[in-house]
Formats: C-alpha cells, sequence, structure tokens
C-alpha cells in the first residue's frame, strides 16, 4: 500500500468523524440543549463541547495534514487553478472556515461573547448557534457530495 492510498484513507475517516460531528451536534445535541430550561442550557453545552471540541480539532489537523500530503505528493497544485477542480477549492473552502472557528474565533473571540449573551438572551444565543450549525452543516454537505462527484469526473464548469 502506497503513502497516497494512506493518506486517503486518513482523509476520508478524519471528514466522516468531523463531519459527523458536526450532523450529531447539529441534528441532536444543540435541539436537545435548546429544549433544556434556559438555566441549565449553558452548563450542559459546555459539558458536551468541552468533550466535542477536542475531537474535532484532531479530526481538522488530520483532515487538513492528509489532504495536503495528497496534493503535495500527488502534483496537484495546478488543480487549484482550474475551476473543473471547483471540489478542491470547496474543500479548501470549509476546511479553512472550521479551522478559523475552532482554533482562532472560539477560543479567542466567541467563548466570553457566547456565555455572556447566552446567560442575558438563551432563547437568542442558542438560534443563532443553532443556526449557524445549519449553514455549516449543510456547506459540508454540500462539499462532500461536491468532492465525490468531481473526483468521478463531475464538473458544471
Amino acid at each position: 500500500m502506497d503513502d497516497l492510498t494512506i493518506a486517503r484513507m486518513i482523509h476520508i475517516l478524519a471528514i466522516v468523524c468531523w463531519i459527523g460531528g458536526v450532523a450529531f451536534v447539529t441534528t441532536v445535541v444543540i435541539p436537545s440543549v435548546k429544549a433544556l430550561p434556559s438555566s441549565e442550557r449553558l452548563a450542559a453545552f459546555h459539558r458536551i463541547e468541552s468533550r466535542f471540541a477536542p475531537q474535532a480539532r484532531i479530526w481538522i489537523l488530520f483532515t487538513g495534514a492528509s489532504g495536503l500530503w495528497m496534493i503535495q505528493r500527488g502534483g496537484m497544485w495546478d488543480r487549484f487553478r482550474d475551476l473543473h477542480f471547483w471540489w478542491m477549492h470547496a474543500m479548501l473552502c470549509v476546511w479553512s472556515i472550521f479551522f478559523s472557528v475552532l482554533f482562532i474565533v472560539e477560543p479567542l473571540i466567541l467563548r466570553r461573547r457566547f456565555e455572556f449573551w447566552a446567560v442575558r438572551s438563551p432563547d437568542g444565543a442558542f438560534r443563532l448557534l443553532h443556526r449557524a450549525h445549519i449553514l455549516l452543516l449543510g456547506l459540508s454537505l454540500i462539499t462532500v457530495i461536491g468532492a465525490v462527484a468531481g473526483s468521478r469526473g463531475f464538473s458544471p464548469f
């Protein structure tokens, strides 16, 4: 088995765990937390988030490292200049959004602001959190579908 095959296996496993986790948080965890009494929501969310966020960060790193390995080792940098490989741009874009949120925006900005807002307006805070997750999940699923179709030759361009 060559290194590109191993990198692809790691890449797909990491994406399944990462996006699967996003789907679970979006469709199960946040709706469940929103159903709790307002006074319990923030604590419940932190209990769950403190277990999931480190896993999500690990899967994001594995996804990025394996993707970079495949691009470099496979000599695929030129694909980013060709719109027929639009799905590679989409993958990089979605990965960059999640990387930025999980490693920069959430720990440095969102965590404190969300806590403040969740205390003052729990309904509004969790509604916005849920909508953001729905948007990110939608972008992720479109990208997964596009990557599968694109890697099999489909191109709308």
